[in-house]
């Protein structure tokens, strides 16, 4: 069995803030722990307005606290996000997330990243080749 709390893992490397200072995440579930998916609790600054494309990775989003939008590229459709919302990029869709508040996120990746990673200039995580 794994037990880990949020408030000790935010002490920890687990706890990555990304370089464009849209959002921090400290990942409670990676690769290492061997389950097939990863499990982030994500903050997403207020104001943040950020282009994403999970090229190599599908993820579930599940917003617990604070608004914002999420929009999907290809077709412009918007969804507004809120506290019980949940979206699923299960096409890799191309999307703008947008905060209008400060957004808490449970996020599940799979595959599974590793930890370190943050979005690369097409808004991806890069997959690991191990």
């Amino acid at each position: 069995m794994i037990v880990r709390t949020l408030h000790e893992a935010e002490k920890t490397e687990r706890r990555v803030v990304s370089p464009d200072g849209n959002w921090e995440s400290t990942r409670l579930l990676l690769k290492e722990d061997g389950m097939g998916f990863s499990f982030h609790i994500t903050t997403i600054y207020a104001g943040a307005d950020f282009y994403m494309h999970y090229q190599n990775h599908l993820e579930s989003v599940y917003c617990l606290s604070g608004e914002g939008e999420v929009e999907t590229l290809n077709d412009g459709k918007k969804y507004p996000i809120n506290p019980g919302t949940i979206y699923i990029l299960d096409k890799h869709d191309r999307h703008k997330l947008r905060a209008f508040t400060e957004m808490k996120m449970a996020c599940v990746f799979n595959p599974p990243l590793t930890g370190k990673e943050v979005h690369n200039a097409e808004g991806a995580y890069e997959i690991d080749d191990e």
